[in-house]
C-alpha cells in the first residue's frame, strides 16, 4: 500500500493527515495556516515530498443533496493548481460530517472548543483519509486480487 496525505482544506487552515505505508492507519500530521496559494502548494508539495507520500487525498465538501457548492468548486480549483506541481496522483473524497464528527471525537476526549481549533482540522483531515481508505479497501474485490 502507498503512503497517503490527506488534506481537509479551509479558507484560514488546512488540516493534514498521513497514513502508515500499511494503509492500515491515518495520523494527524499538522494544521497549515494559510498564507496565499503560492506558499501553500509549496509547504503541501513539500510534505509530500519529505514523506515520500504516493496520493494525496483531498476532502471534497458536497452538499447534502450531494451537488457541488462553492466551497467544493474552490476545493476543487487548489486541488488542479496543486496537482501542477505534484508528481503524485490527487482523489477526491466526500467530507460530509467530518467537521462535526472531529468535534464529537475531541469533546469526547474532555477538548474544549479552544483547545479544538488548534487540531480540529487535523481530525478532520485523519477522517477524510480514513474514509478514502475504507473506501478502497471495500472496492477491492477477492476476484481482482486473484487477476493481478
Amino acid at each position: 500500500m502507498a503512503i497517503l496525505l490527506g488534506l481537509d482544506i479551509g479558507d484560514t487552515r488546512i488540516g493534514v493527515a498521513i497514513s502508515d505505508a500499511l494503509g492500515v492507519a491515518a495520523h494527524p500530521l499538522c494544521t497549515l495556516t494559510r498564507k496565499n496559494r503560492q506558499v501553500d502548494l509549496i509547504v503541501i508539495s513539500d510534505l509530500v515530498s519529505i514523506h515520500e507520500v504516493e496520493c494525496v487525498v483531498i476532502g471534497l465538501p458536497i452538499s447534502l443533496d450531494g451537488s457541488l457548492g462553492t466551497q467544493a468548486e474552490t476545493v476543487q480549483k487548489f486541488a488542479k493548481r496543486l496537482e501542477g506541481v505534484l508528481n503524485v496522483p490527487i482523489a477526491f473524497q466526500d467530507e460530509r460530517f467530518t467537521t462535526a464528527e472531529a468535534e464529537e471525537i475531541l469533546r469526547e476526549l474532555g477538548k474544549d472548543a479552544r483547545e479544538q481549533k488548534g487540531i480540529i482540522d487535523e481530525v478532520a483531515a485523519v477522517l477524510i483519509l480514513k474514509d478514502y481508505m475504507n473506501r478502497c479497501q471495500e472496492s477491492a474485490s477477492p476476484a481482482s486480487v486473484e487477476n493481478v
